[in-house]
């Protein structure tokens, strides 16, 4: 790995291996591989097997020395996490012993200005974590204005999400934006940010991330695939960065964890069994020591819940929020 990759340290890490609890024979997914710190940590030990996804083909090539150093216990896959159960079935996995992920943009994507996600760091407007599909330009050209100010609004939570909009349509008249200097400028415009505030663009570059890769959607497929591919035992450990993500995970492991307690008045509503056990009544953070060797880990939250016997409970409906193929092709 990359001498950087091999000093990088996940967001609650340790925590997170140690609620995984991997045994000796386990067979382990890490479904946002990243730097490989969450596989290096399970790889202590002994005979765990792991299979690492993702999508990002520079994570995957990052990884190969860890690979080479695991002695056949570790498989790359390049692939989203989403599709997790396939990548399993095509290792000839039936099922797994525990499934941790690390959900959003990882540090060394941040730290590239050519990937385009960082306004602190100038380079073209990408924000691809794959290689392929829609750039953050290409829905900033194409985009809606009304689709602006919607993706805006849900996936950042600007309360600025119109104004930020309609400022992105009246520049891009005059010239394409294709740089995140040019998207900060605009939004800097509209946005205005008090001292010891985050910066004035953080919520509408978050927001058209999470939109060009599918994050929210991604997540909430790979939580229900998780839950296809426990073993009963088996453990789903999640660490998310913002209130979007961790709602989705809190609401599925609620949903999946409930127990119906019935009523002596009213006949008994047909509910499936709880399919996991909720290990964290409350999300584990970060403490004191953690944030200050690495501010991103202050809005980290961990949830974790250990798989029954009962069976998968039926697939939720995604959201109805706006989706990328609609926007680029103007539905």
């Amino acid at each position: 790995m990359t001498a950087a990759a091999s000093r990088h340290i996940s967001v609650l890490g340790r925590e997170a291996v140690e609620m995984l609890s991997p045994r000796d024979g386990g067979i382990y997914l890490d479904a946002t591989f990243g730097a490989g710190g969450y596989s290096r940590m399970i790889l202590e030990t002994d005979g765990t097997r792991i299979v690492g996804i993702d999508r990002d083909r520079s994570a995957i090539s990052g990884g190969f020395d860890l690979v080479d150093h695991a002695d056949g216990r570790l498989t790359l896959v390049e692939d989203r996490f989403a599709h997790l159960a396939d990548v399993c079935a095509a290792q000839g996995l039936e099922a797994v012993d525990g499934v941790v992920m690390d959900v959003g943009v990882s540090s060394m994507q941040l730290d590239q200005a050519a990937r385009g996600f960082s306004f602190r760091l100038g380079g073209p407007l990408d924000m691809r974590m794959g290689q392929s599909g829609p750039t953050a330009a290409d829905v900033v050209a194409r985009a809606s204005e009304s689709d602006l100010a919607n993706i805006i609004y849900i996936f950042g939570e600007e309360r600025h999400s119109r104004g930020v909009a309609r400022a992105i349509v009246a520049a891009r008249k005059d010239a394409p934006i294709t740089t995140t200097e040019a998207l900060a400028g605009i939004v800097a415009k509209v946005v205005r940010a008090k001292p010891n505030e985050i910066h004035p663009a953080t919520r509408t570059f978050q927001a058209l991330r999470i939109f060009v890769n599918e994050e929210l959607d991604e997540l909430h497929l790979a939580l229900s695939a998780a839950e296809r591919m426990l073993k009963p035992g088996g453990r789903l450990v999640v660490v998310s960065f913002h209130s979007l993500e961790d709602r989705i995970v809190k609401n599925f492991l609620a949903e999946r964890g409930k127990v119906s307690g019935g009523s002596r008045h009213r006949p008994e509503v047909a509910q499936g069994a709880p399919s996991f056990q909720i290990l964290t009544k409350r999300p584990v953070t970060a403490g004191d020591a953690e944030v200050s060797a690495n501010p991103r880990a202050r809005s980290a939250k961990l949830r974790a819940a250990e798989r029954t016997a009962a069976p998968v409970h039926a697939a939720d409906a995604l959201p109805s929020w706006p989706r990328l193929s609609d926007v680029m092709r103007g539905g």
